[in-house]
């Protein structure tokens, strides 16, 4: 009774496996791994994992049995880019398989967790749903969400998706909106609340919910703002707010990316491409709205997606115009960034952890 020390506590885990998807119109090759230190924040052990074009977003399944990675091209086959599937054994890749995404510039992968994944076609202006076999490898292509046919004044271009409950999410640039499918029977249709518009021109380009699913943030590329959304009791989305992500005394052209909260909940982060920062929002614990912390220079150029490591003590921004991945310690009560190091690596895109 009562012998047990501090001693036998469970130590947590300090070294994790980072891959990184990237563009290979240069001196990239594929998708790249490293060791990532959960001490010291330093990357090591760089290494080639995978030969790919353009893996320019890839996707680690919740189970960390299968990687996804886009071939973010126009020429897989006839109709568009791919998407391919790799099982993960031992920290290493092995190819499964690799299918046509039905539209050009595939940029997004995402899983729901129970045998589906959407490819969202940039330039394609379409989603491709694939079924997945237990292997984790690809089945044809169950459904095209075609957005082209949606408006006639404006160009769809579908940048993400995501799976929440029954639904599918999916970000359309072009239209300014987000648009909700069900899945009815193993097809995806319109749901109820159909449409969640954006203003004229924001340019939705990718989100995130809150982890009980009462807010939504949408970081929006054009018009360089975040949206925050508020689900309603019919399960319908209401927007609530929109904030600037750029410095008022900004005044070149800059162009939003990717967006993430902390693993808390309490601080909501984007990427700046033009201003080149990451911006710092401190959310509201009941009514989900923003308050600006502050934003801190990515050390680069053109910060594309970024990551927060599994223990939610460091924030990694991949910046693809300068080749370097930047890393910064993060304060969790203030929810500020403080730069410790950065590696050099030919146009990054995408960071992806493996816990």
């Amino acid at each position: 009774m009562g012998l047990i020390g501090c001693s036998e506590k469970k130590e947590v885990k300090k070294e994790f496996q980072l891959f990184v998807g990237t563009y290979t119109d240069g001196d990239s090759e594929g998708i790249y791994k490293f060791t990532f230190d959960g001490s010291t924040g330093e990357l090591t052990n760089k290494n080639l994992a995978a030969v790919l074009p353009n893996p320019s977003f890839i996707k680690i399944s919740k189970d960390k049995k299968n990687l996804y990675a886009v071939q973010e091209t126009a020429d897989y086959d006839s109709l568009g880019g791919g998407v391919t599937a790799f099982k993960l054994k031992d920290g290493k890749l092995e190819l499964l398989n690799s299918m046509g995404t039905a539209g050009k510039h595939p940029c997004h992968v995402a899983l729901s967790g129970n045998g589906y994944l959407a490819a969202s076609n940039y330039s394609g202006g379409n989603v491709a749903v694939f079924k997945l076999r237990e292997s984790g490898s690809l089945v044809l292509s169950s459904q095209i969400i075609d957005h082209k046919i949606l408006d006639t004044t404006k160009t769809s271009h579908a940048h993400m998706a995501k799976f929440r409950g029954n639904d599918l999410f999916v970000a359309d640039l072009g239209l300014d909106a987000l648009k909700r499918y069900s899945n009815l029977n193993h097809f995806f249709a319109s749901s109820e609340q159909a449409t969640l518009n954006l203003a004229e021109g924001a340019g939705p380009r990718h989100f995130t919910f809150a982890d009980d699913g009462k807010f939504l943030y949408v970081i929006n590329e054009l018009n360089s703002t975040i949206t925050v959304f508020k689900q309603k009791m019919d399960g319908s989305f209401k927007e609530i707010e929109t904030q600037s992500t750029l410095d008022a005394a900004f005044e070149g052209k800059s162009y939003c990316a990717d967006v993430h909260l902390s693993p808390d909940g309490k601080f909501l982060y984007g990427s700046n491409r033009g201003e080149n920062t990451i911006v710092i929002f401190e959310v509201h614990p009941n009514s989900g709205k923003l308050s600006l912390v502050g934003r801190e220079s990515v050390r680069g150029d053109w910060p594309r997606n970024f990551a927060l490591d599994p223990s939610g003590n460091f924030l990694l921004v991949a910046n693809q115009r300068s080749n370097n991945i930047t890393i910064y310690k993060r304060d969790i009560e203030k929810g500020t960034l403080e730069f410790l190091n950065e590696l050099q690596l030919a146009s990054p895109v995408c960071l992806e952890f493996l816990d």
